[in-house]
Formats: structure tokens, sequence, C-alpha cells
């Protein structure tokens, strides 16, 4: 096990991070030094597989930010000021970078350029310190199960959203087909025009012309039709593929909280079975 304090040099002065006892899912740190209050270190989903908890998230002040909003007056601060503030950082197993979440003052301010790289500083400290304990499995595990319903959520709603977008655009696609052969049609007439009776007004309906210039001739018309279906195909077969993540990913959650439920124990079934032969 990692010791429970830790020393973090900042350009505000010296820091002082002692962990709390774990709370299920999160460590709480006390700070102390150069700056005032608490950080919540808690874990999350990978952000680009959210199923999988396998990153650990650092929030400004007693709770964890992304369920409920901590009181102004428990947000952390440096000692020689009153301001306080939110701010989030999420340490990834496979990322050499972080993701910082925008730090503000308690009344919505930005803070200085100074104070932002004392508040990150701290929160990569305590996320590193978290991601470092051998309770780290536990604390994943939990989030996991913290999680799961409000994912499982919100990825039913993204695979719906993305289908139905596939579906728009695939209808996109085949009613490009005929608007393209009356395209193709329109210029051939308007050509035909032109060779019985040469005209400056013809020959503009059938120059392909810049869009700033013309946005609708005749030429520019096909040209976009010609690209269109593929291009609406393409983007289709993008959303068809997010929403098979996003099924997959829910199906996996889903597959995770079945594996973990207790089962009963092996000799509650024979017991029970003796109990109903006793029964005349």
């Amino acid at each position: 096990m990692t010791s429970p304090s830790l020393t973090v040099d900042t350009p505000a002065g010296t820091v002082r991070a002692t962990a709390g006892p774990r709370q299920d899912d999160a460590v709480v740190f006390e700070l102390g030094g150069a700056m005032r209050g608490s950080v919540h270190v808690t874990g999350t989903h990978h952000p680009h597989h959210w199923d999988q908890f396998t990153a650990v998230r650092a929030c400004l002040g007693p709770v964890n930010a992304y369920q409920t909003t901590a009181p102004d007056d428990a947000l952390p601060r440096l000692a020689r000021s009153r301001t306080r503030y939110h701010g989030s950082l999420t340490l990834y197993p496979d990322r050499p970078q972080v993701s910082v979440y925008p730090m503000t003052s308690a009344d919505g301010h930005e803070p200085p350029e100074k104070t932002a790289a004392t508040l990150t500083a701290v929160l990569r400290a305590c996320a590193a310190h978290v991601a470092q304990r051998d309770d780290l499995p536990v604390i994943l595990d939990v989030s996991r199960q913290r999680d799961t319903a409000a994912l499982l959520r919100f990825l039913t709603w993204s695979a719906a959203q993305r289908q139905a977008e596939a579906a728009r655009l695939e209808r996109k696609a085949r009613a490009a087909h005929p608007a393209r052969r009356a395209a193709v049609a329109a210029w051939w007439t308007v050509a035909r025009w032109f060779l019985a009776s040469p005209h400056p007004v013809l020959l503009l309906m059938l120059a392909d012309l810049p869009y700033s210039v013309l946005p609708n001739s005749l030429a520019r018309t096909v040209d976009v039709k010609q690209w269109w279906a593929p291009y609406c195909l393409t983007a289709a077969a993008r959303e068809h593929e997010h929403a098979r993540r996003a099924q997959a990913e829910a199906d996996s959650l889903r597959a995770q909280q079945r594996s973990r439920r207790p089962h009963p124990p092996a000799h509650a079934a024979p017991h029970a079975a003796r109990l109903e032969l006793q029964v005349p």
C-alpha cells in the first residue's frame, strides 16, 4: 500500500495531501500547506471504452463533482486566498496526458495561470497516488457499479439516435439517385437549347462555375448529386458503427453486472428439495 501522505511542489508552494480511509469507491485527501480543502478521487471509465473502468478522476472538493455539487465553502482554496475553486482531472492508464475539466472559481471566473497550475498539480498528484494503490481494483469495480445504470441509459439512447441518423442518411442517399438523373436530364435539355439557339444565359446555366459565383448552376447541381449519395452512404455506415459500438458497450456492462451478482449458497437448492419432500 502506498503512503497515505504525499507532498506536492506547486507554483504556489508545497502542498501536503493526506489520504483518508477509502470510502467504497473513493479516497478523499485533506490538503495543507499552500492549499486548504480537500480532493475527492474515484474511478471512471476509459474515454474510448465506456464499459471499461480503468481511469481515475480527481475533483476539487470533498464529493464526486459528477454526481453532486459541493457547497462553496467546502471547495479548496490557496492558503493566502479566500477564493475557492471547482474543477476536475482524469488520469488514463494508457495515455501520457490527462484531461482537465475547466477550473473556475466559485463565482464562475477563470483562475490566474499560477493558481490553475497549482490546482492541476494537486489534482494530478492525488489521482496518480490512487492509481498506484493496492485497492485500486476495488475502487474501479465499485465505481463501475455506481455508474452502470446511468451509462446504460446513455448508451441505449445513443445507439437509438445513431441508428435513426443512419436511416435518415440512407433515405437521403436513395433520394439522391433520381435527383441526379433529373439534374443530368435538365443539363442535356439546356445543352440542346444552346445548340439550337446559342445564348449567354444558357451558357451560364451550363457552366461549372464556383458556388460563390452561381450557386445553382446545372453543372454544379449535377456535380453535387454525383457525390451526395456515396457521401450519405459512407456517413450512414459510420453511424451504424457508432450504434453497434454503443450497443456492444451496453451489452458488456450488463454482462459485468450479471457476473458480479451474488449467487445463492450451493446447499440452498438441495435443502429446499428436502423440505419439499417432507410436505404430505
